[in-house]
């Protein structure tokens, strides 16, 4: 067995502070709530690959914000739950396994900003320039866009922890449920100066870009609103663009709750909540506000639920009476499994 006490590459994890008879409700609640996630966005994926109709630039790349929501519960949800289950140790972890944490949790929260950038920009041209829309966004330019979201936040999210994987260590705690870079570089008793400098342009590059991009992109969205008299326009653009806002402000306002609280020590507990809820609220949120704002996806599970009803009908008069009793039972248990992840 190995020694995780006296390994050199061994660091000690923050714990959460949850009492002992909290710690099963804290399980519990949040089990499923990524239970919760992991159905809700993986269902949508499946719903929207499935239908023709629903392969648009819209929905597909509505598929990326899936994706990355499943990552990104998955980096700390599943850890966090581990630790509540042992509430009384000590948390131990590899110092490759803490610099690759990092890495993907920047990862997560960049493509967050990258692939709602993209989203923006595809409104614009559907609002904006209707009649050009379908030869700009043919699927290869969809497909350019999801690599670049992705791609452009790898390679900085790469420089960010590599910059603070290169330091030599002196300190073996790290200040949080999970490893981030400021955890990475705080282990340090090197200068970090690059990596405060480096931190700094990557944040406002991330955050700068996006607002500025998503801001622009609705300006000009309400100004041909505005100056149209066609209200079937108008009141699409509004909806379309009322979700994508509030996803987009729901992720801004979490992320400065975040930054504000590294700057109070005191505040510790607070943040690592704040964090915690960042990873499973914003996935789960996500998921219901899109699903239930497309008026498409609303139809596809309606007519999914509609079709086993009429189903069942007809096979009503098929089976005996305590073969109905059976079969219902099981089709009940079949359509609504299918149901919770066709409708998450």
């Amino acid at each position: 067995m190995v020694n995780w006490t006296f390994s050199a590459d061994t660091l000690i994890l923050e714990a959460l502070k949850v009492t002992p008879q909290s710690s099963l409700p804290a399980f519990v609640f949040l089990l499923l709530i990524y239970i919760f996630i992991i159905v809700s966005n993986i269902g949508l994926v499946v719903v929207i690959l499935n239908s023709r109709s629903l392969h648009q630039p819209m929905y597909l790349l509505f598929c990326n914000m899936s994706i990355n929501d499943v990552f990104g519960a998955t980096i700390i949800v599943p850890h966090v739950l581990r630790d509540l289950l042992e509430s009384n140790s000590e948390r131990y972890i590899h110092y490759v396994a803490c610099a690759i944490q990092a890495f993907c949790v920047h990862l997560h929260a960049s493509v967050s900003h990258t692939v709602l950038m993209i989203m923006a920009f595809d409104r614009y041209m559907a609002i904006c320039n209707p009649l050009r829309y379908a030869v700009i966004m043919t699927p290869k330019t969809v497909m350019s866009l999801s690599w670049a979201a992705w791609g452009s936040a790898g390679g900085l999210v790469l420089v960010l922890v590599g910059l603070s994987v290169r330091l030599s260590r002196c300190r073996l705690v790290v200040f949080n449920l999970f490893c981030d870079n400021a955890s990475l570089f705080g282990l340090s008793c090197e200068s970090v100066l690059v990596n405060n400098v480096y931190g700094l342009a990557y944040t406002v590059l991330l955050l700068g870009s996006s607002m500025c991009s998503v801001a622009l992109t609705y300006l000009k969205i309400a100004v041909v609103c505005l100056g149209s008299r066609n209200k079937a326009l108008n009141s699409k653009a509004l909806q379309t663009c009322t979700t994508h806002m509030t996803v987009y402000l729901i992720l801004l306002v979490s992320g400065f709750i975040i930054v504000i609280l590294h700057r109070f020590p005191q505040l510790s507990h607070h943040r690592k909540v704040a964090a915690v809820l960042g990873h499973v609220a914003l996935p789960a949120l996500n998921a219901v506000i899109y699903g239930l704002q497309m008026k498409e996806v609303r139809q596809k599970i309606a007519a999914a639920f509609l079709n086993n009803k009429v189903a069942l009908m007809k096979i009503n008069h098929m089976i005996s009476p305590i073969n109905y009793i059976c079969f219902v039972s099981a089709h009940v248990l079949v359509s609504g499994s299918q149901f919770i992840l066709m409708s998450c």
